[in-house]
């Protein structure tokens, strides 16, 4: 199985159509934020006065991307280099992840099949500056997941 998103080149090119994609939308601000430490990337935007946050981590993709390539000594690169390249490419596939994601759920919306509130309100900021998700989250409003015939939910 090939990795989706090994081949991606730029992550600031899929920021700029992110970008471009929202403001056609119609929203009033847009921003990325770079968290180096946590190997994510931040998306934050503004539409009709709702404040939006998606966070995205590079770790699971770079993780997806170890295991159907591991590293073997005959690399030319150390174990510590291999994984760091993996999570490099992460955060530029990460990029392109989220564009396509804003493109479907804007589509969506616009098409009529969901509305902005379904797309957009687990990341929405609720009045304590939390993504709505995280608050729920906290709250354990929502059951845990259970496994269904050895798949995860």
């Amino acid at each position: 199985m090939s990795v989706p998103y090994a081949g991606a080149t730029s992550g600031m090119k899929a920021r700029d159509e992110i970008t471009k994609t929202l403001q056609r939308f119609g929203c009033e601000s847009v921003g990325f934020m770079d968290d180096f430490a946590e190997c994510s990337i931040m998306l934050a935007f503004k539409h009709r006065g709702r404040a939006v946050q998606l966070r995205a981590s590079a770790k699971g993709w770079a993780a997806m991307y170890l295991k159907e390539n591991p590293w073997t000594s005959s690399r030319k690169s150390s174990k510590a280099q291999w994984e760091r390249a993996a999570l490099e490419q992460g955060l530029i596939a990460v990029n392109s992840i989220l564009r396509d994601w804003v493109k479907g759920q804007i589509t969506a919306i616009e098409t009529g099949i969901l509305s902005f509130e379904a797309v957009f309100m687990p990341h929405m900021l609720t009045d304590d500056g939390r993504p709505v998700i995280e608050r729920l989250s906290s709250l354990n409003l929502l059951p845990p997941p259970t496994e269904l015939g050895g798949a995860h939910a």
